[in-house]
Parts: C-alpha cells; structure tokens; sequence
C-alpha cells in the first residue's frame, strides 16, 4: 500500500470517527442514559439522603467547618430539567477563606436512583413551598 493512501486513510479515519460516535449516541430524544430512568416515573426515595449531603458537602464547601443556620428541607419530587426527581433543599451560612461569614446561601440538591446526582446553585423554582427544618450535622461538620 502506498504510503500517502494510509496517511489519508488514517484522515478519513480521524474524521468520520467522531461523526459516526455521535451518531451511534445520539439519535433524537433518546440520548445516552446509564440508567432505564426516563425521567417521567417516580424515582426511589433517596433514604441516606442525610450522610450523602454531610459527605458532599464536606467536599463542596471550601471551609466545611463553623457553618450556621442550617436548615434543610425533607426531599420531594419535583421537576428539574423536564425530568422527575427527589429534590432536596438546603440553607446555610459557610465561612468565606478568611473565616468570615458571608451571605447566607440556599441549594437545591437532585437525587437519580435513590443517590445525590447534582447541586442546584440557583434553585428559586425547584425550593419553593420547601418547609425547612434544622439540620445540625451541617453545623458540627469537622474538615
């Protein structure tokens, strides 16, 4: 074989192989999705919803340790993204890096398959109507 038609081969190749993944993956509203969710059916009630948040946010926050006002509210199923998903919200009031209190802050966080899946930064819609209640393993939390 001559040399210059591996190297176009080896071109062609390049190209045509990420057009063909994306194909192969995509596909209209299906998607690429690691679970049988469809967003549509009543997910598990995520039941170490309390430990899953202390570990997370022991990594979220940049000083996890002094945090006031926590408060949390029980998760419930909401809407986020189009898909249907135990939603649980927080309050709080985390040290910046100098130690000092800031403003407080509220999150939302998502749960797919009984698990944390993501935090809600601004999470106006998916908290509304939330009833909170206090949660002092947030304020306890040690580095």
């Amino acid at each position: 074989m001559d040399l210059r038609l591996r190297i176009s081969a080896k071109r062609v190749a390049i190209l045509v192989l990420p057009i063909w993944l994306a194909a192969c993956g995509g596909g209209g509203e299906r998607g690429i999705s690691f679970t049988d969710d469809q967003g549509v059916g009543n997910q598990p009630f995520p039941t170490n919803y309390r430990g899953e948040l202390l570990a997370f946010f022991r990594t979220y926050l940049n000083n996890p340790v002094g945090v006031r006002d926590a408060v949390m509210a029980e998760p419930v199923q909401r809407m986020v993204g189009g898909r249907l998903r135990y939603v649980s919200c927080l309050r709080f009031t985390p040290k910046d890096f100098e130690g000092r209190y800031g403003a407080p802050q509220e999150r939302a966080v998502s749960y797919v398959d009984a698990r944390l899946d993501r935090v809600i930064e601004n999470p106006a819609e998916a908290c509304a109507g939330a009833n909170f209640v206090a949660f002092p393993e947030l304020e306890k939390m040690p580095r």
